[in-house]
């Protein structure tokens, strides 16, 4: 194994932290020896368990935000279908169909920068059927929080909040400038507050050095995440970053092998994006990724479910169910 690589995989175990130099040194080293150290670090703090989530979208587009990468903008021409509430049947379908799926977690998601009181309000309603009528956990990705927000969704049964970083800290003022990185910093500081766990990451692909990269993954680090997804960016019509190229599967890879270093036990789980792989998306999942989003995504199109299943069985990983 790569010296560098060594070094730093026999620290990981022995229950160190990587620095942002090391990680800087992990660039330079061999990437295959890098791969396979995450892997193994993933396989010592996590197990063969994988994370299974997924997510319904229960208000599309409209929103006031001007994040660069978002088909959802009302500032971008993108032609996606808006409404403010999905259905409570088709929300519940969508349930049924994750949990029949063995799907471990489940998240409304709704566009905009946060929630009115009749929106969460809806949102309660449909999340306690959810709860009575399926056996997964339930979380939300609803915008900023209040602490009155906060405490509506854990009233009913939300135990996991998400809300991504995006990027670093000093580059996220490339990517939205309508609200700014410490807004979401504190959002997720009031989830813990109010007693949910915290799922953030961020989406590679927008231009961002892998230094950038690095800066995030020790961000979230410090937040205390637990539950850390990656995204790559899909380039959509319409957006200010249609035109951007698309990152190899190499530099995929590198990026989850050094999450998976900074955060040696925490889910680190693909998300958005990962279909423009193709059948080089498991390979993620031998380079330190053990958790992913399961089904479509927001606004693109994802693998089937049965299909992700069959691939990651292959892969040796188990799909137990977590406790309540």
């Amino acid at each position: 194994m790569d010296t560098t690589v060594q070094r730093a995989y026999d620290a990981i175990l022995a229950g160190g932290r990587i620095d942002r130099a090391t990680a800087l040194c992990l660039l330079d080293s061999n990437r295959k020896d890098l791969w396979q150290a995450a892997d193994a670090i993933r396989r010592h703090f996590c197990g063969a368990r994988f994370d299974l989530c997924s997510i319904i979208n229960a208000r599309s587009g409209n929103c006031t935000e001007n994040c660069r990468f978002c088909a959802q903008s009302a500032r971008h021409r993108t032609g996606i279908e808006s409404y403010e509430a999905i259905a409570e049947d088709e929300a519940l379908v969508q349930a049924r169909d994750n949990d029949d799926h063995g799907v471990h977690r489940i998240s409304l998601v709704t566009s905009g920068r946060s929630l009115s009181p009749a929106t969460l309000a809806e949102l309660t309603r449909l999340f306690d059927t959810m709860a009575a009528t399926s056996s997964m956990l339930l979380c939300a990705s609803t915008g900023f929080l209040t602490e009155e927000i906060a405490a509506g969704l854990y009233a009913a049964g939300v135990r996991r909040y998400h809300c991504n970083l995006e990027a670093s800290r000093n580059f996220f003022p490339q990517v939205c400038t309508s609200h700014t990185w410490e807004e979401k910093v504190e959002t997720l500081r009031l989830a813990r507050q109010t007693g949910m766990s915290l799922c953030s990451g961020g989406i590679i692909g927008m231009g961002e050095a892998m230094t950038d990269r690095i800066d995030m993954a020790l961000e979230l680090r410090d937040l205390e995440v637990t539950s850390i997804p990656v995204n790559i960016l899909t380039p959509i019509p319409g957006t200010p970053l249609a035109e951007l190229a698309p990152l190899s599967v190499d530099e995929v890879l590198t990026t989850v092998a050094l999450f998976r270093c900074i955060n040696p036990d925490a889910v680190i789980r693909m998300a958005g994006g990962r279909q423009q792989l193709g059948a080089d998306q498991y390979r993620c999942f031998t380079a330190g990724a053990n958790g992913a989003i399961v089904g479509n995504y927001l606004t693109t199109t994802g693998s089937s479910i049965a299909g992700d299943l069959a691939q990651l069985s292959a892969l040796g990983f188990t799909f137990e169910r977590p406790e309540p």
